[in-house]
């Protein structure tokens, strides 16, 4: 069916209601709008799916979010004899309808007979994954878009680990949805009726208390911020989304004293108001905040994106100006206290494990191995690092510690398998305080990492295209990169190059292959001269291509320079594409 005849069959559907039907009546003049409304359904990847909200089939709307809960009802009536029993627990965060898909979900689970967990209010993500293994449900749903713009919203699947979910039975949900033709053919249970039949529980406190519980547990050396905290301010900015309660609660429990929130970011609000886009990621999210720091003279500044898995980290440089961390510093500063308190009160276990993403640094390594400590690189995903924790209590293998990728997430225990901005804020104030009873600020705690480790330098560059179009020239570039591998990068030659998509790695120079233990998707990963890397792929979530590099050197300018030459050689290499 071509998107004009999914545009008029949706117009004329008597199960779409007055809003969404005024809203496709007022683009019938505008094919451009159709098609892109209507040229695909939303794509169902291992994330679940995201996209901008709206009326059409490559929208965020209640038709979509039921037809994909419809797909994954079917899933788990597959599973098993006790998987509709067991569950599905739902959370959502302050965006725009998450309270209403929320609802939806939940209605299209307990018309499948499907019993159904769904939270009273507001959320953050790890909480949500801590809840599946708390409650021992089948699955679990998080309606978020996570630090996209206010226009965006999105539908994250979890399956029983509480980690996304996996490649497998997201394929089954998959060929499930598309089975689904008819978006007003799913059928939804009554909330009152659901309710009546036990079918649906709305939870609440008793979930909190024991997340916050599981988090405190996390706490490497509590004594040191209780030792600093009347002398210790931490100003906190939730980005108008769910990590208001749980982040200044868990700071209150571990002592923390002077915590301020910035009020005009504090209230949940779908549209934004403050921000571009409510992403930590952002300097200029902390504009207001660092304008408080300054007032109060305050240690650190952290921030959480709408669904509390991310957090951001501003501190004072030499100059006592507000300079706000990459996720690869607060990842490597996090790490390196956790593995030095351990050391210190002697509870290092000798099988320690640290897994990062692909892309982040590789000064990881090296803290790693100087602390005896073993590191796996996985794929992009937080949820390749939750199977590894997994692996690692199946096995007995490896005692995880500390898994972190470079786009701001964190995780230090087992009983959340998502990335977790209130566990990070916890040990980030911690960290801050391990430096500042040695007389130092977290900056000051990384210049020494570098002294130590080397200059590690990383960036991502991130290019942005829409529609149709847009799909076509990001599946352009990963054709041409793969027909023509370049011989080098700027002045770093080629070593090798990881096809994550064929599950093939090949080295240029004698056309050798060997088989990858991972097939991850669609990135190419370059081994390049030195301790560097680059690597180019689309993301899962947005319309964009990213390309990361990573480089170090002797000295920060040194580092610097090698990282322009780098990026300056991507671009010369898809000019025309990116230009």
């Amino acid at each position: 069916m071509d998107f004009q005849k999914r545009y008029d069959t949706w117009c004329q559907a008597s199960w779409i209601d007055a809003q969404a039907k005024a809203e496709l009546l007022a683009i019938a003049g505008d094919p451009a709008q159709i098609e892109d409304r209507f040229y695909t359904d939303l794509e169902f990847g291992t994330a679940g799916l995201r996209g901008v909200i709206g009326a059409g089939t490559n929208r965020m709307n209640e038709y979509v979010v039921a037809r994909a809960t419809q797909g994954l009802a079917e899933t788990i009536l597959e599973a098993d004899a006790d998987a509709a029993k067991r569950g599905v627990v739902i959370a959502y965060d302050s965006r725009l309808y998450s309270d209403v898909f929320a609802r939806i979900a939940a209605q299209v689970l307990c018309q499948n007979g499907i019993k159904t967990f769904l939270f009273d209010e507001l959320r953050p993500v790890p909480e949500l994954s801590f809840a599946i293994r708390y409650l021992k449900c089948i699955s679990g749903i998080v309606i978020t878009a996570s630090h996209n713009p206010p226009e965006y919203n999105g539908y994250k699947v979890y399956w029983e680990d509480g980690g996304q979910l996996p490649p497998e039975p997201a394929a089954v949900v998959l060929q499930h949805i598309n089975a689904i033709e008819d978006y007003g053919s799913v059928k939804r249970m009554d909330v009152e009726q659901a309710k009546a039949q036990g079918l649906l529980e709305i939870i609440g406190a008793q979930v909190d208390d024991a997340y916050i519980a599981a988090v405190k547990e996390l706490a490497v050396a509590p004594e040191r911020t209780a030792a600093i905290a009347d002398d210790f301010t931490v100003i906190y900015t939730p980005l108008h989304g769910s990590g208001n309660k749980p982040v200044r609660r868990i700071l209150k429990e571990i002592g923390v004293k002077n915590v301020h929130v910035v009020p005009s970011q504090e209230k949940p609000d779908p549209t934004f108001p403050t921000v571009v886009a409510p992403n930590p990621e952002r300097s200029d999210v902390f504009t207001e905040a660092i304008q408080m720091a300054q007032e109060l003279d305050a240690d650190i500044i952290i921030g959480t994106d709408p669904d509390a898995d991310r957090l951001g980290l501003v501190v004072k440089d030499e100059q006592d100006r507000y300079f706000p961390l990459t996720g690869n510093q607060i990842g490597v500063l996090l790490l390196h206290y956790i593995l030095e308190a351990k050391k210190q009160k002697g509870v290092l276990p000798a099988n320690g494990a640290v897994v990062k993403s692909l892309v982040s640094t590789p000064m990881a390594a090296a803290i790693a191995a100087d602390y005896g400590v073993e590191l796996f690189d996985v794929p992009t995903g937080f949820k390749f690092i939750a199977e590894k924790i997994q692996q690692f209590q199946t096995t007995g293998d490896y005692t995880f510690l500390f898994g972190f990728e470079e786009s701001f997430g964190y995780l230090s225990g087992t009983k959340v398998r998502d990335k977790d901005a209130v566990n990070a804020a916890m040990l980030a104030v911690e960290t801050a305080a391990y430096y500042k009873q040695r007389g130092m600020t977290l900056y000051q705690g990384l210049q020494e990492l570098y002294e130590k480790y080397g200059y590690f330098v990383e960036k991502v560059d991130s290019y942005t295209f829409t529609g149709v179009e847009g799909m076509q020239k990001i599946r352009s570039i990963m054709e041409y990169l793969r027909e023509h591998t370049p011989a080098s990068i700027g002045s770093f030659f080629v070593a090798a190059v990881r096809d994550y998509l064929s599950g093939v790695r090949t080295v240029p120079g004698d056309g050798s292959e060997q088989p990858l233990s991972d097939k991850a998707g669609n990135m190419l990963y370059y081994e390049l001269s030195g301790r560097a890397f680059s690597v180019i792929r689309p993301s899962g979530t947005e319309p964009k291509i990213k390309i990361y590099y990573a480089v170090s050197g002797k000295t920060a300018q040194q580092a610097q320079q090698q990282l322009q030459d780098m990026q300056s050689g991507f671009k010369s290499i898809l000019k025309g594409y990116i230009d």
